[in-house]
């Protein structure tokens, strides 16, 4: 959770929005992505923020 108003949830190809289903403003970032598509993020974007 991020400032509680954005919750994010990390895993592989295969993760699934199973876990945050119900939960407004989620997201799934994902490892091995290379382009984000909707709620999925790739994870390496997160790299440009640090």
């Amino acid at each position: 959770m991020v400032n509680d108003a954005y919750t994010f949830e990390v895993g592989g190809a295969g993760k699934s929005f199973h876990q945050i289903a119900g939960i407004k403003n989620s997201y799934l970032a994902i490892d091995e992505m290379p382009l984000g598509f909707k709620n999925r993020i790739p994870l390496w974007l997160f790299g440009f923020m640090y």
